[in-house]
């Protein structure tokens, strides 16, 4: 794609964007670590290619970014735009560069999963961006591990922001049939095709969590079909009075309520009726989660697997502006104004159960183990 773009080490880009190197690249362009030369700082910049379909997404893109420039983007955890430019017939955005992504960090860090004390700071910050979002009218519709972006890999704990907003969309904007983000990550509303909302984005956060505790997509799969058949193969039969004549392993009963809070809250966003599913709102007023997040907490985390649960772990409304296409704002939105906003491997799987959790917990976790352990054709009962 960079061939493709004529981009390469030294490019220049609009007129103060020197290429120092190319970060990723998609179907839609590129993501290059430039120079600018004007402020002398690293900057992400994002190149679309020039075609049609793709330069609508990049103005559907700037158009979203418009409506979160009132937002704080240390306090409200999403990517801190620069603004846009045009380099030949490419739209270029530029970010804030961030160290890498959760995906990777996870790879990096234990492909098994993180530990419970890092998991706790994780969902608490993505909660809260979803949460500005929200209370902006905006669905973000493509929530995964590559699109939350840590800050500092060396810095505990994690602080981490949300990125890309190529397909979100306004909550009053989506039609039903619409369908949209990556299919391993897509509510089972959206997968067929009926009418859905913000809460697409808490069933992504759920799985996203599931995925960071035990390192595995929990519902992988190549059709929607694929996907639907995981999702209702584990939240629904088999019963749990069936389930819980299995055995269970035992854990270490001092850090067994953090896993009850846990599991209890990606249950919820993982609720089939979207109606019931947990907003991002609820997740932050939860008040046993609460207590246990602590986010100014710098103590090192020992390196123990996440899936053996072994960690050793202790919104605002904003109005939203009225709508401009993104062609409008192209020549008179400066997206430099930053004023803050009032708002404040399939490995091996190696999961224990808690021995005394209730029996609707053991019924719902176990089911997550069946899934992914045929995911990669091994059984454990």
């Amino acid at each position: 794609m960079a061939k493709e773009l004529r981009i390469k080490k030294g490019s220049r880009l609009g007129n103060c964007h020197v290429v120092e190197d190319i970060l990723g690249e998609g179907s839609f362009g590129i993501v290059a670590k430039c120079r600018n030369t004007e402020t002398n700082k690293i900057e992400a910049v994002r190149v679309y290619k020039s075609e049609e379909g793709v330069l609508e997404v990049a103005m559907d893109e700037i158009a979203i970014l418009k409506r979160l420039r009132r937002l704080n983007p240390d306090t409200c955890n999403i990517v801190q735009c620069n603004g846009f430019f045009f380099d030949k017939e490419n739209i270029c955005i530029s970010f804030e560069l961030l160290d890498l992504s959760l995906q990777d960090y996870l790879q990096e860090k234990n492909p098994r999963g993180l530990t419970t004390r890092e998991l706790r700071p994780i969902l608490h910050q993505l909660a809260t961006a979803l949460s500005h979002l929200h209370s902006s009218g905006i669905i973000h519709a493509d929530l995964k591990p590559p699109n939350v972006m840590v800050v500092n890999r060396h810095e505990q704990p994690l602080k981490v922001k949300l990125i890309d907003f190529g397909v979100a969309r306004l909550v009053s904007a989506v039609n039903q049939g619409d369908w949209m983000g990556t299919l391993h990550y897509s509510a089972p509303e959206m997968l067929l095709g009926e009418p859905f909302n913000e809460s697409v984005d808490m069933w992504a956060l759920g799985l996203l969590m599931v995925e960071l505790a035990t390192g595995c997509q929990l519902y992988p799969g190549k059709t929607e079909y694929d996907v639907l058949r995981f999702i209702f193969e584990t939240q629904g039969q088999p019963c749990d009075d069936v389930l819980d004549q299995t055995r269970s392993m035992k854990l270490n009963p001092g850090y067994e309520e953090d896993q009850k809070i846990f599991v209890s809250l990606v249950k919820s966003m993982l609720s089939l009726d979207a109606s019931r599913r947990i907003t991002a709102q609820e997740v932050l007023k939860h008040p046993s989660w609460e207590e246990r997040t602590d986010i100014n907490d710098r103590s090192p985390d020992p390196s123990l697997c996440a899936t053996s649960w072994e960690g050793h772990g202790d919104v605002i409304d904003q109005s939203v502006a009225p709508f401009q296409s993104a062609s409008s704002w192209q020549h008179c939105v400066d997206l430099n104004d930053q004023s803050p906003a009032p708002c404040q491997s399939a490995g091996e799987v190696c999961i224990e159960i808690p021995h005394e959790t209730n029996t609707e917990n053991i019924g719902w976790f176990r089911r997550i183990i069946r899934r992914i352990m045929r995911a990669f054709h091994t059984y454990i009962y």
